[in-house]
């Protein structure tokens, strides 16, 4: 059994995100300078932690930000990023480029609603959904083959992360820290990638995965959209199964908080 923190960032803004462009997978545009002021506030915010995985979407946004995090951080510049394109942009086919009007009056001919429409070209969120499992996968697995031997059993690991956290539903007011969820988890995998993409994880979480909620965080909070940089986090235990490492437990901790953005009048885009 091994149990880990998941800090999950979106990457900070760029002149799509501020024109309401659709970029997807396809559009592979740098941080704006606002994004970069987000980037390093991100950075800032998060830069005590110490991170024993890194996982980056390849898009160019999403490893600007994470390397900008990680040249702040005090304690992980040893780590390795393993930049993977599981972690990409849901991809919008023919809409990329193009203006997210364009994309709500092609739901609204094709009588759907927005998030779920699919243009032609684009992934599902079905699809999207399927490739953050196949991350998912290779998240868990990679974090045992990094950890599990590394001076301490696995089991002994599990332990002693269950040990001190709080049972599944019942935490109290978060304080409001960048550790916030940590105490008592050895291990702590850092994910920098996109707004829908984190979206649907979030879902897949919560929804699939029956992930525990802080007391009093509404459902709407939990599944709004992630500004940029804005941070999310989760804590995991895995378990042997008869078909590999499957989750056994997961607790959300908080979702798209954006404390490092306020709290320096930095502005934020929620799109």
């Amino acid at each position: 059994m091994l149990t880990f923190s998941l800090t999950v960032v979106r990457h900070g803004e760029t002149q799509y995100n501020k024109e309401k462009l659709l970029q997807g997978q396809g559009v592979d545009t740098s941080l704006s300078e606002p994004g970069l002021q987000q980037a390093e506030a991100a950075g800032l915010y998060l830069r005590e932690l110490r991170f024993s995985n890194v996982f980056v979407s390849n898009l160019q946004r999403a490893r600007q930000t994470a390397e900008i995090i990680m040249r702040n951080n005090v304690h992980s510049s040893g780590v390795e990023m393993v930049f993977d394109p599981l972690l990409r942009e849901r991809g919008f086919g023919i809409a990329e480029g193009r203006p997210k009007e364009d994309l709500k009056n092609m739901a609204n001919a094709a009588g759907q609603s927005c998030r779920d429409y699919t243009p032609p070209g684009g992934e599902t969120l079905e699809q999207v959904r399927l490739r953050c499992k196949k991350f998912l996968k290779s998240l868990y697995q990679r974090m045992v083959d990094d950890h599990s031997c590394s001076g301490q059993s696995s089991a002994a690991v599990g332990t002693e992360a269950g040990a001190g956290a709080p049972e599944p539903g019942t935490d109290g007011p978060l304080a409001g820290l960048p550790d916030d969820g940590m105490e008592g988890v050895p291990l702590h995998a850092l994910v920098v990638s996109h707004g829908a993409y984190i979206r649907v994880a979030v879902r897949h979480f919560v929804e699939d995965l029956q992930c525990s909620l802080p007391q009093g965080l509404k459902m709407s909070k939990v599944l709004s959209a992630c500004p940029n940089t804005g941070i999310s986090r989760f804590v995991l235990t895995v378990s042997p199964s008869e078909s590999g490492l499957a989750l056994s437990a997961v607790r959300c901790v908080f979702t798209n908080r954006k404390d490092h953005l306020t709290s320096r009048n930095i502005c934020y885009i929620s799109h």
